[in-house]
Formats: structure tokens, sequence, C-alpha cells
């Protein structure tokens, strides 16, 4: 589903060049769920940023589906993102004038997907995620873990096939980060593929691969 060749990330300033990830080759199947660890400024989420093609290497070579994704244009980019992948992120990144319901709804819109399946598909996601007493509520009203599930409705109500999770229980306390954990592994036996950031070592074991980063290079990748 996703193969990296001698990716490169840098940046150049006067003197020097920099870099966050080096010479990273990779290769994710279908249906795996994986944790990228690694100290903070390793080059986790700009890993993440570049799977997700929100992001471009500088050089080496990235297939998506057997798509190059290093080639592609952005139009192209954005009917991969709203055909195929799924984002979650640490901060939630709700639209605060927007309901529960709408928040569900957006990407739908931007799918072009008509009024009634919308609906449907919101309602679905609402009774998923036990939430239907909580559609018309903002995101200011909810709690952090309340928030995350939102971010996680909204982020699977495509039916994505790749979700991509940046730090997603960064901040939460642990029993909402477990609940979090927990219904990813779900998704995950659902048949998504999922790739994780985090710092959190009994997290990253909800997983089934580890790869460890360091100083933007891939230092372990292991099967759990």
């Amino acid at each position: 589903m996703i193969i990296l060749k001698n990716i490169f990330k840098y940046y150049d300033n006067k003197f020097q060049r920099t870099f966050v990830l080096k010479d990273v080759n990779l290769t994710i199947k279908e249906g795996e769920f994986v944790s990228i660890m690694g100290p903070s400024g390793a080059g986790k989420s700009t890993l993440l940023n570049i799977i997700g093609m929100l992001d471009e290497p500088n050089e080496g070579e990235y297939f998506f589906l057997e798509q190059p994704a290093h080639q592609l244009n952005e139009k192209k980019k954005t009917e991969f993102h709203r055909n195929y992948v799924g984002f979650i992120f640490q901060a939630f990144h709700l639209i605060d004038e927007m309901t529960v319901a709408e928040n569900i709804e957006t990407p739908l819109i931007y799918k072009g997907v008509k009024s009634r399946d919308r609906q449907a598909m919101v309602a679905d996601m609402l009774d998923r995620f036990n939430m239907v007493a909580k559609k018309d509520l903002f995101p200011a009203q909810l709690s952090g873990g309340q928030q995350q599930l939102v971010g996680i409705a909204r982020a699977i109500v495509g039916k994505p096939k790749l979700l991509l999770a940046d730090e997603p229980t960064g901040n939460l306390h642990s029993d909402q980060g477990k609940e979090i954990m927990k219904l990813l592994q779900k998704l995950n036996e659902e048949g998504i593929t999922i790739i994780q950031v985090t710092h959190n070592e009994e997290f990253a074991n909800y997983g089934k691969r580890i790869i460890r980063i360091a100083d933007g290079l891939i230092s372990s990748d292991t099967k759990l």
C-alpha cells in the first residue's frame, strides 16, 4: 500500500543543510497498524506528513496504492485525501463554529456526497460513538476525549483506506487515551490501515509493528 524509497527531507539555510529525514526506506502493507516512535525532533511527524501527502520529500520516491505520489499534482493529491486518507490530530482541529454533527459531515461535503446520504452516514457515526445526544453541541462544550472521538468520527466517516494519527492521545488523560487506542485497534480489525505517531510506549503496543526513528533515520522496525 505504501512504499517509501530513499526519502530525504532537509532544509537549507545560508551555510548549512539540516536533515529531518535521511534515506528512509519503508513498506507498509494494507491492514497494518504501525506505531512510529522516537524523541522530539526525530522526524516522526514529518514522515507522517509525507505519507499523508501534506508535505513533500526533497529526494526519493513514494508510492501510494501503486501510484507515484511524489509525482502527483495538487488536484490529484486532494482527490487522494478525499477518497483514501483520514487524519486525526493531537489538537483535534475541530471547527469551533460547527456542531458535532456538522464537523463530522464536513469531509462528506468536500467529497460531493448527496445530502440524504450524508445525513445517514453522520447518523451512523453518532450512533457508533454514542454521541447522538451531543450532536448539536459545539466543540467547546465537550471534554477532550469527546472532542477526539468527534475527530475520529470525522476522519473515518468517508471510509478511508488509511488513517494517519499524529499523537492522537497527546492531549488526553490516560483513561481517555486507552479508550481512543481501543477504538483505533477495533477500526484496524475492521480493515483500516493505521499509522500513528506516539510518545507513549503502552499506546504504541496497541499496534502490530513499532518503527523507531532517531535523528531522521529508522533505527529499528519491530513486528509485535
